[in-house]
């Protein structure tokens, strides 16, 4: 019983023996590592008291200063552009200053038009003509009374200078008792009469010279004539329709065609309100047309109207380009840039005032 015990003791003994605390495979393994691992920190903590603590250096005195710390290099940087101003930006149409419908002044029946889509016309040239037959007529009549005023005051003037004749030669006679009182004062009376005739016969004759003018300015009205050079962007009219100067309904035109002068081609935009005080007579522009992109048309403000767009709240810009192509087309689309106006640091100095 008593052996049992000691056994039973003997096996709950702790055993201190070396072999018992051996490290195992994996621990063996490690500790190269972990010592390492040491030695860095170790190191780190050295170089940081060499050069954080100055006085723990084995050259360093009691009382001398520690050594000032390089100061770190200024970082170059690039010196900012100054910023440039912004130009103001608008969209608007090409449009033509002198654009007309070309009507006639009379009501008639077109019987030949003259012109077509994309013709160049002079002003003057003919672009239509109406049915002139009643008024060739007229200004024949006409011209036949001028003729005939003018035939009877040939008749009245022979018989006028006859009638002075004789009205000379009684006052001669009568001197010599040759003649009666009676034929003399009957000889003074055709004269008169005559010279009346004669007065009455040529306001005659100007006045049928008046009525062949004016009908043979009739007769001119049925050749409708373009009012200045320009193309011919629309052709409204055609042969056979009746044309008149007023709209009188049903199927009664009041245009041949529609006549554009390309020399006053120029362009209006629509400026924002709170805008308009940048923009300034004469001033530079750069117009793109939205058909030609890449295409820059120089030009200049003309004026700004001076009224405003209630509903829109936009001013209008008259823009003149300086650039006459033929494809800059009325109705175009373009969108203009505003050139910011130069300040006193980037207008250009004068030499020989400087010198």
């Amino acid at each position: 019983m008593a052996e049992d015990k000691a056994k039973l003791l003997q096996s709950l003994r702790i055993d201190r023996s070396e072999s018992a605390f051996a490290p195992a495979p994996a621990r063996r393994r490690a500790w190269p590592v972990v010592a390492a691992v040491a030695a860095v920190l170790i190191g780190g903590a050295g170089a940081f008291a060499f050069y954080a603590l100055p006085e723990l250096r084995p050259d360093h005195r009691a009382g001398d200063p520690p050594p000032p710390r390089p100061a770190p290099a200024p970082a170059t940087a690039a010196a900012p552009e100054p910023a440039r101003a912004r130009g103001l930006v608008a969209s608007g149409y090409v449009v033509a200053r002198r654009k007309a419908t070309v009507a006639a002044e009379i009501t008639g029946k077109v019987v030949e038009v003259l012109i077509e889509e994309g013709m160049v016309v002079k002003e003057g040239d003919v672009v239509a003509r109406l049915d002139s037959i009643l008024a060739e007529r007229d200004l024949a009549l006409a011209q036949s009374r001028a003729d005939a005023a003018d035939a009877a005051i040939g008749a009245i003037a022979a018989d006028l200078r006859d009638a002075e004749r004789i009205f000379t030669r009684a006052q001669s006679l009568i001197a010599r008792n040759v003649v009666s009182e009676a034929e003399l004062t009957k000889a003074e009376a055709r004269v008169g009469v005559l010279r009346a005739q004669l007065k009455q016969s040529q306001a005659q004759f100007a006045t049928a010279t008046l009525d062949a003018k004016r009908n043979a300015d009739m007769l001119e009205k049925h050749r409708i004539r373009a009012p200045f050079n320009g193309v011919v962007v629309e052709r409204s009219a055609q042969p056979g329709e009746m044309i008149s100067p007023m709209s009188v309904g049903g199927f009664t035109r009041t245009g041949i065609c529609t006549l554009v002068d390309m020399d006053s081609i120029e362009v209006e935009v629509d400026v924002n309100e709170a805008f308009i005080g940048r923009v300034q007579p004469a001033m530079a522009v750069d117009a793109v047309l939205d058909a030609y992109p890449e295409w820059t048309i120089p030009a200049a403000v003309i004026a700004v109207v001076p009224t405003a767009n209630r509903e829109k709240a936009t001013v209008k810009v008259r823009i003149g380009l300086k650039v006459k192509d033929a494809r800059i087309l009325p109705d175009m689309a373009v969108k203009v840039t505003f050139e910011p106006a130069a300040t006193a640091a980037d207008a250009p100095k004068d030499k020989s005032a400087a010198n």
